[in-house]
């Protein structure tokens, strides 16, 4: 069945959405925040019409559009790690929107946001361990790191300013540390939790599988008795036909000569 000038035009739109979703917007960008949810109604518009297209397809749709919403949500966030996580849990398209594409969009954009958000969660720890490395190499220059008493001892009210302001970006970034720590435990408990529950479901629909062959070969094995069973009763049945036949047969025979014999021909 031929597209509809709906399904064209939310293709279309589609794939542009999916092309700024590929490319660095800045915070202040709106076009691909309104095109989702255009896309959202012509999206809804489409299920609605009676030539609509295949369910297969309509559900691609719909998990391209949820992606990009999804998508929209987790740059919204503060955290690197939260859009870290954000972004594990989003599920891409599984086939191309247009026949140019090789590998779906949806898919790239979702392999560069994860590097993305790696990347800046990098940066976040490396900028951590920079500023703890300066303040310690600032405070070996002052003699404070083994003579805490004397911590700012002989230094000007500029120098004084200055280490109150790295022992605030020390707190700041150990603050910092110690929520990422905390981001990144609870994702891997929550990664965890998520295993052991696709593996508990992934057994029981083996065991569910099991049983089902179990039963299957039972039921085959019983079908192939019966079988075997009226194949007999249908042999035995032919057999006893076939001698009555012959026997009917035989006594017709035997009549009729008698018959002939005790009535002659009339002369």
């Amino acid at each position: 069945m031929a597209a509809t000038r709906l399904e064209l035009n939310l293709m279309r739109l589609l794939s542009r959405c999916e092309a700024l979703a590929a490319e660095r917007r800045d915070p202040e960008e709106w076009r691909l925040e309104k095109y989702v949810a255009a896309l959202e109604d012509m999206l809804r518009e489409l299920k609605k019409q009676s030539s609509k297209p295949a369910p297969e397809l309509l559900n691609e749709y719909s998990r391209k559009v949820d992606f990009l919403k999804g998508l929209l949500e987790a740059e919204k966030l503060s955290s690197s790690t939260e859009k870290a996580l954000a972004n594990q849990f989003l599920a891409p398209g599984r086939t191309p929107t247009t026949a140019k594409e090789r590998t779906p969009a949806t898919k790239t954009v979702h392999l560069q946001t994860k590097a993305r958000c790696t990347g800046q969660m990098r940066s976040e720890l490396l900028g951590t361990v920079r500023s703890v490395l300066l303040l310690l190499l600032y405070r070996l220059k002052c003699k404070s790191l083994f003579f805490p008493s004397c911590s700012c001892r002989g230094l000007t009210s500029d120098e004084k300013q200055s280490a109150v302001e790295l022992d605030a970006v020390l707190q700041h970034h150990q603050d910092m540390q110690e929520k990422l720590a905390e981001e990144m435990l609870s994702l891997a408990r929550s990664l965890k939790n998520n295993t052991l529950a696709a593996q508990n479901v992934i057994k029981q629909d083996n065991q569910t599988l099991s049983h089902s062959l179990r039963m299957a070969d039972q039921n085959f094995e019983k079908l192939k008795d019966e079988s075997d069973r009226l194949e007999q009763h249908a042999k035995k049945s032919v057999n006893w036909l076939l001698w009555i036949m012959l026997i009917v047969v035989c006594f017709i025979f035997i009549s009729m000569i008698l018959f002939i014999r005790i009535f002659p021909k009339l002369k």
